[in-house]
């Protein structure tokens, strides 16, 4: 019996993979180390502090993360103010859907407090959710469980209760190792024949886990 879905944020409620990535490549290039970008297919589901390590283990443990990370929100919203960060297919529907139908919904997003809260207040679908978590509000990052296990208690749901939305393997394998539905809408990374065992399902997109929630009343 699904009570609650918890609903992962780039990439899946926001068209935003592609925009971090354009940012991360200037941002890489004006610092002397090319495309970074192309870094994202590695690093999707990661927070700051895991992103980091990541970078170090890549590039040396002289790159330089804080200016790189400064930088790339710089250019980050400058993309978003000149053209726009749109929600995914079927956001508004899937959320007017769990509103009606009486779902607890969360967020569990590996991106910071500060930069979530704005970017879900600004399209106007913040106060849907009941309880949200970021990534620096974690020690581990995506694939581990905790986010999800902390998005569940803080829910008051069973993980066996709730649905994961999830957008890329990180985000799979860490709702589902939480005993969570775990529910992929793929955006860059395609799901491979691990992650199709590894979800409960593979949608097209938001509104065909409405058509799902309904088959599994």
């Amino acid at each position: 019996m699904i009570e609650t879905l918890i609903f992962d944020m780039d990439g899946l409620l926001f068209d935003s993979e592609r925009v971090v990535q354009r940012s991360w490549n200037i941002a890489g290039n004006e610092l002397g180390f090319g495309l970074v970008g192309e870094n994202i297919y590695n690093t999707l589901g990661m927070n700051l502090k895991s992103r980091t390590d990541y970078f170090k283990r890549v590039y040396g443990a002289d790159f330089p993360m804080d200016r790189f990370a400064e930088r790339t929100r710089e250019i980050y919203y400058e993309i978003a103010r000149e053209e726009g960060v749109p929600l995914k297919p079927g956001v508004r529907a899937l959320l007017e859907y769990g509103k009606q139908h009486g779902y607890k919904m969360g967020v569990a997003t590996s991106s910071r407090q500060e930069h979530a809260v704005n970017a879900m207040k600004e399209k106007g679908i913040y106060d849907y959710f009941n309880n949200c978590v970021f990534g620096d509000m974690v020690e581990n990052a995506k694939p581990d469980p905790e986010i999800y296990e902390t998005a569940c208690k803080r829910l008051g749901t069973e993980p066996e209760n709730a649905m994961a939305l999830e957008d890329a393997p990180n985000g799979i394998y860490s709702a589902s190792r939480a005993g969570m539905y775990a529910v992929m809408i793929p955006d860059l990374v395609q799901p491979d024949e691990v992650m199709k065992r590894t979800a409960y399902r593979i949608c097209r997109d938001l509104y065909e886990v409405i058509d799902l929630l309904e088959h599994m009343k």
